[in-house]
């Protein structure tokens, strides 16, 4: 129920891999952040981040991808409240969400690489916001089955229920850092519709018509809000919300559509 790998199910899971990956925490504002990187220093960058609840693991397939090691290094994210980030402590705004990650993507983008950020779900409007407030560290952005637009996203009551103290410690914690962020989802999107429009880099959306937690109209929205950048929307017919898993292939091909 926590979504992450322990170090031995990670040495097995990589066991008869050629590469493995390392893992590194950051210390920022009494908060631990964790990550994972692979692959060669010398190569453009690909930053995943994951969805709620979710941890880095949710894109050990793509660690082991025998073309992408050849083409980039990449890192993925435990965010805060998740995986070994603290587990159960959600942080609610993305706006400070963002400022954990940045020293991260700072790490990755010297020598001027190319650095591509790659949001699953909640990871979605993450990668929008570290677009809108340091545009100068990312070059490009692939939204997968992300949940962007506020009109969309749904009012659950019972999350309500669930942040009050005398329910919230009998969920479990990565749940528990779900329920809190998700809560708050809504209003932090509406801080960032004066924003979309600052977003220049190229952009790919993934999005799937049988997505069930994320309505496929958040694709239009995403299309339409970018009207400074170029956008190419990927709608894949019969597509569940589960992209990483059910169709790797589509996030795999727009990382290489985006290289040099």
């Amino acid at each position: 129920m926590s979504f992450r790998l322990s170090q031995k199910e990670i040495d097995e899971h990589f066991a008869n891999q050629k590469y493995k990956p390392l893992q590194h925490k950051i210390e920022l504002n009494g908060r631990t952040i964790n990550y994972a990187e692979i692959g060669n220093d010398t190569l453009p960058v690909v930053i995943f981040v994951h969805g709620s609840p979710g941890s880095w693991s949710a894109w050990e397939g793509f660690f082991k991808d025998s073309i992408l090691l050849k083409k980039v290094k990449m890192v993925a994210i435990d965010r805060p409240g998740f995986g070994y980030s603290g587990l159960g402590k959600a942080e609610k705004t993305l706006t400070e969400q963002a400022k954990y990650l940045k020293p991260i993507v700072q790490k990755y983008k010297k020598d001027n690489r190319k650095l591509i950020l790659v949001g699953h779900s909640l990871g979605g409007p993450l990668i929008a916001r570290m677009a809108m407030d340091y545009p100068e560290l990312i070059n490009n952005l692939i939204f997968v089955a992300a949940s962007n637009a506020p009109e969309l996203e749904p009012a659950r009551w019972y999350r309500f229920i669930g942040d009050l103290f005398l329910f919230r410690y009998l969920i479990p914690r990565s749940f528990r850092a779900s329920n809190r962020e998700i809560l708050y989802l809504k209003p932090e999107l509406e801080k960032m519709l004066p924003l979309w429009s600052t977003i220049r880099q190229k952009t790919i959306v993934i999005q799937g018509d049988k997505d069930i937690f994320v309505p496929y109209q958040n694709a239009d929205f995403t299309r339409k809000m970018l009207k400074n950048a170029e956008v190419e929307v990927i709608m894949k017919k019969d597509m569940n919300h589960f992209v990483p898993w059910s169709n790797p292939e589509l996030i795999r091909e727009a990382i290489l559509e985006l290289l040099p």
